[in-house]
């Protein structure tokens, strides 16, 4: 009997972790090939793919971002494939399984709950007596009735055999984040997570989850992904992974659920003497500030500790943070959530996620949608139109929001330029990017495509026809954060280039003559003139740089321009890097260089 285990997952870089589970646990006893492809494939491309392979069984992995597309595919190869078995298994179809063999009658049988016993059993049924009865955790057909099966135990995790030591993944590791898991379920209950529903959590033995990754390092692996949702709650467990992870992780980079307001001191100061910069990333769900809010979904969380924690994570410089935010949860008002996403971005964490909020099948919120008068989608990913506090038009809204959030804040394409705006040009970091996202929806830009350019110019344009306090800072920070987007000497600009030639070179003969009025470091260098009409750019700010990238008052700053000196540098062993340097325009010795402060609108 041929089985093939598929998949459509979100990217490429994605794999599965489920499907190798599966065949971990079935392969031994049955032909199994794995299959994935991504939910852009065009479905006649997989059902082709899938037809030539000829299989007895097709099992697909479900989950809310691929089940629509999912059953696509199995309608289409139950056409071209009537004798083929066709099983699905995941988190999307483990919950109101009678529904989904309703809709989809291409669906032969489905498996619920963890998957490597059921799965395995289903499959000497079908190539045996075929007594599907006895699969406690599978749903079939008998005739034109839908048999849904008692719930199979939860499996002992130290029975179920590696799922990473498959020699055909080896050539991709490099290429693909490998996802990997410690333990099952999760110890809190909100309400809004399909992790609420398990009760307890399960780990693996440590000394072989240790034996696993060493494996994944030692075969090129340079992204893996903890799927444990709480990686911390084992303080002991958590502590000693750390350890070995930070011993052993020969470059790769490793990505953790934690709940920060449980992080011990002694974790967080272990962390920050020893982990490499770079090594670990955490993803923190902070998801709503609002007590009342969280009270509703059963979600317990102290923010004063998990602001000490996150605070304490970026001081250290070592590991970049992640941190969740989920719009529309019962009884938090566009306003409330104006207070949350401001507590949390206060932190100014690497990346802010705005997500809204899904209605998962299962869930203790669905249950209770009508409480709280909730419309969502039909299909999934069930996303949510509107509650009794937040109407569609603030969905709209906060949607605006995300993109720009998206844009100009997680992609770290103008930081110093974003930092200022949220601190000096308007009331709170929210309304920056609420305003913005208006504008930017008003303006159609969400129907066209965009360059780097495109981003800065479509910025200025907001700003200039919004009005600013210090229009002169804002277009040198969005220059400087412009020049640093680019590892080369960018060969356009988007604003009106000022500076004539002459002057240009009058600057860069003084920057070759005497450098160390620059900066020792740019002395370092040892460039000359004509190094530096290749690899650098000039600008004059109006303003003293260094004092505004230290967060001064704008009232305090010294009346004194700059001279912003971009270098773009190509090195042997280090490939390419862009660095800046300033200098004040006093010491250029130019006779206008108070002039150029006393004038700024010229070079805004």
């Amino acid at each position: 009997m041929k089985v093939i285990l598929a998949t459509l997952n979100a990217k490429y870089i994605h794999t599965s972790l489920a499907i190798r589970l599966l065949k971990a646990y079935s392969g031994n006893e049955f032909d199994i090939d794995l299959a994935e492809y991504t939910i852009k494939d065009p479905v006649l491309n997989i059902v082709s793919d899938l037809y030539q392979k000829r299989p007895d069984v097709i099992g697909f992995s479900c989950y809310i971002w691929n089940i629509e597309e999912t059953l696509k595919v199995t309608e289409m190869l139950k056409k071209v494939l009537p004798d083929t078995e066709i099983v699905l298994g995941g988190p999307e179809v483990s919950y109101d399984t009678a529904y989904w063999m309703e809709r989809a009658d291409s669906v032969d049988y489905i498996v619920m709950g963890d998957g490597e016993e059921t799965f395995h059993h289903l499959l000497q049924e079908l190539s045996g007596n075929r007594k599907f009865h006895y699969v406690f955790g599978a749903a079939y057909r008998k005739g034109s009735d839908i048999v849904v099966n008692p719930p199979r135990p939860k499996s002992d995790l130290d029975t179920l055999p590696s799922p990473h030591r498959f020699p055909e993944d080896i050539p991709h590791l490099s290429k693909r984040i490998v996802y990997f898991e410690t333990s099952r379920g999760c110890p809190f209950s909100c309400q809004f997570c399909l992790s609420s529903i398990e009760v307890g959590v399960r780990y693996y033995d440590i000394e072989r989850v240790k034996a696993d990754i060493l494996y994944l390092i030692e075969h090129g692996a340079r992204t893996i992904k903890f799927l444990d949702r709480t990686f911390n709650i084992n303080r002991s467990y958590a502590m000693e992974m750390f350890r070995f992870l930070i011993d052993n992780h020969g470059g790769c980079v490793f990505q953790f659920e934690i709940t920060a307001d449980i992080m011990r001191p002694e974790v967080l100061d272990f962390l920050a003497e020893n982990a490499p910069p770079g090594i670990f990333r955490f993803e923190i769900g902070v998801q709503s500030t609002n007590d009342l809010t969280n009270e509703r979904v059963k979600r317990r969380q102290n923010f004063i500790k998990l602001t000490r924690t996150v605070t304490k994570i970026k001081e250290s410089g070592k590991i970049d943070q992640h941190l969740d935010l989920i719009a529309g949860l019962p009884g938090e008002d566009y306003s409330s959530f104006r207070k949350t996403f401001n507590d949390v971005f206060a932190m100014r964490p690497e990346e802010l996620q705005l997500g809204f909020l899904k209605m998962l099948r299962g869930t203790g919120l669905r249950n209770e949608a009508a409480k709280y008068n909730y419309q969502y989608m039909d299909h999934a990913p069930y996303e949510i139109l509107g509650n009794d506090v937040m109407p569609f038009s603030d969905i709209v809204r906060l949607k605006r929001l995300e993109d720009i959030l998206e844009k100009y804040w997680n992609n770290h394409r103008m930081d110093h330029t974003i930092e200022y705006l949220i601190s000096r040009e308007f009331a709170t970091p929210f309304d920056f990017f609420q305003e913005f996202g208006d504008y930017w929806a008003a303006q159609g830009w969400q129907r066209i495509g965009h360059q780097l350019e495109d981003l800065f110019s479509r910025l200025y344009d907001f700003l200039n026809r919004r009005g600013m306090k210090r229009p002169d800072i804002v277009l040198g920070l969005m220059k400087l954060d412009y020049y640093l987007g680019h590892k080369y000497k960018p060969r356009k600009i988007w604003w009106e280039d000022r500076m004539t030639k002459e002057r240009r070179s009058g600057y860069f003969r003084l920057l070759a003559n005497r450098p160390s009025e620059a900066d020792p470091s740019f002395a370092a260098l040892g460039l000359g003139e004509r190094d530096l009409q290749k690899c650098a750019v000039l600008e004059e700010l109006p303003f003293p740089l260094d004092e505004v990238l230290a967060g001064k008052p704008d009232s305090e700053l010294r009346r004194e321009g700059t001279l912003l000196i971009v270098l773009f540098l190509q090195d042997a062993g280090a490939g390419e890097r862009t660095d800046y340097f300033i200098m004040p325009l006093a010491a250029t010795g130019r006779k206008d260089a108070r002039l150029l402060y006393e004038l700024p609108n010229q070079y805004t």
